[in-house]
Parts: C-alpha cells; sequence; structure tokens
C-alpha cells in the first residue's frame, strides 16, 4: 500500500527539495510514499492571493487565515485522511507516533508560518504535533522532519532489521556502532564485537545501550517495564556508579 502525504505550506521548495533526497526520495521514486507539497497561496484570498493578516488585539507578527486553510482541507480531505498541525503546543513528535502516522493511508500536513494560526483552524486538524520547545522561522523544517520520519518506517522502504534495534525503537538509546579501521585515534574497538559469537554481540549490545541511555536519557527508563536480564544488568550499571 502507498501512502500518500500532502503538505501545505508557503514555501514548497523548502520541503520538495530535501524530500526528494536519500531514503525520501528513493521511496517517492518506488512508488512506496507518494508525496505532493503545495503552495498555500493557491487557496489565498482576493487578487494578491493573501493568506494572512494581523491579529486582533494588536501585536507583532501576522497571523494566517481560517478561509484558505479550510478551502485547502475541503479540498485534500478524505474519508481515510489523518490531518496534522504542526504546532509547538502539539504533542511531541516521537518515534511511536511515526511508526502510527506511517500505518495511515493519507496524511496532510498543514504548516504554520509567522505568529501561527487562526485559532480556528485547530478544529479542523485531527491532530497537532510539536518537533520540540524551541522556535524556528515556520513548519517546513518540521514537515521535513515528520514526513522523513514517518516515510522510512513505511514497509519496504528501508530493511525491517535497520529500524528495529535504532534509537527509541524499543524505548532505549541505540548502543554504539563500530566499522573499520579496528583502532583509531587511541580507541580500539570492542573485541566482543571483533569475536563473531552472536550471543555475546547480543548480551554487549544491550548493556551498551542500557548504559547509554542511563546516562544520557534516565527519562526514557522511568515509565518503560524492563525484562529480568535488562533489570540485572540495570542493577549491575547503578551499583559500579554508586
Amino acid at each position: 500500500m502507498t501512502l500518500e502525504i500532502d503538505v501545505v505550506c508557503l514555501f514548497p521548495a523548502m520541503v520538495e527539495g530535501p524530500l526528494s533526497e536519500s531514503i525520501p526520495g528513493r521511496a517517492r521514486e518506488r512508488g512506496l510514499v507518494e508525496l505532493r507539497v503545495h503552495d498555500l497561496r493557491r487557496w489565498g484570498l482576493g487578487r494578491h492571493r493573501s493568506v494572512d493578516d494581523a491579529p486582533y488585539g494588536g501585536g507583532a507578527g501576522m497571523v494566517l487565515r481560517p478561509e484558505p486553510i479550510g478551502a485547502v482541507l475541503d479540498e485534500l480531505r478524505r474519508p481515510d485522511s489523518t490531518v496534522v498541525l504542526l504546532d509547538p503546543g502539539g504533542v511531541v513528535f516521537t518515534q511511536d507516533l511515526a511508526a502510527e502516522l506511517a500505518g495511515r493511508a493519507h496524511l496532510v500536513v498543514v504548516c504554520p508560518r509567522y505568529e501561527g494560526v487562526d485559532d480556528r483552524v485547530r478544529d479542523l486538524v485531527d491532530l497537532e504535533i510539536s518537533i520540540g520547545d524551541y522556535v524556528i522561522s515556520g513548519g517546513e523544517p518540521a514537515a521535513v522532519v515528520v514526513v522523513d520520519a514517518v516515510t522510512r518506517l513505511v514497509p519496504g522502504v528501508i530493511e525491517a532489521a535497520s529500524t528495529d534495534e535504532e534509537s527509541f525503537a524499543n524505548g532505549l538509546l541505540e548502543y554504539p556502532q563500530y566499522t573499520r579501521p579496528p583502532e583509531f585515534r587511541g580507541r580500539a574497538v570492542p573485541p566482543t564485537l571483533m569475536g563473531g559469537h552472536h550471543e555475546e554481540v547480543r548480551r554487549w549490545r544491550l548493556e551498551a545501550a542500557l548504559r547509554r541511555t542511563l546516562q544520557r536519557r534516565p527519562d526514557l527508563l522511568e515509565d518503560r517495564a524492563p525484562s529480568v536480564e535488562e533489570r540485572r544488568i540495570l542493577d549491575r550499571i547503578r551499583g559500579e556508579d554508586g
């Protein structure tokens, strides 16, 4: 099944360019993902195709009007569509959410600009997503992040084994990766990874992932139920630190 994605924004080249390269580009070439990028001004008002106006109540900046966004959603939305508004107040984008969206049939991604959208637009969308607690110039870079993360999880886009153990796939950060040369500037590849013993490699990787997660993102472990093996490893790591 092909995942269809429509992105609505004011600067289409900021979205189209990055998503024509690498994994997203190959997914599109193979027909696994169909991406269409739309200029919101096509649905703009009047001779000048206006899409924004000054905010009621005063204040700096401009706000995207609801009529153009409403018009584009009327045209693009289908019964199987999921309409996403990229917004700092939305739910934080995660790997689990990316996987969920990769299973949908049709995504419509709306990119805000300036001071955001008229609040009545929120009545027209199914989901609001934030890519993090920071401010960027508009929704186009956020759309690239979301579409890229979703696209690579569409079945057939990349080898399934490539996503099984990467960061956040099982609630942990990914274990360290190494390749040639065996030693670089005084730092050697762990001998276990060069020994060819699959079970020893598996245990090393699990411990390394748990250690890295505990050191860098302990919050990921708070709501995660560890296995008996993981609990034993975590107890030993914490004992070393104690």
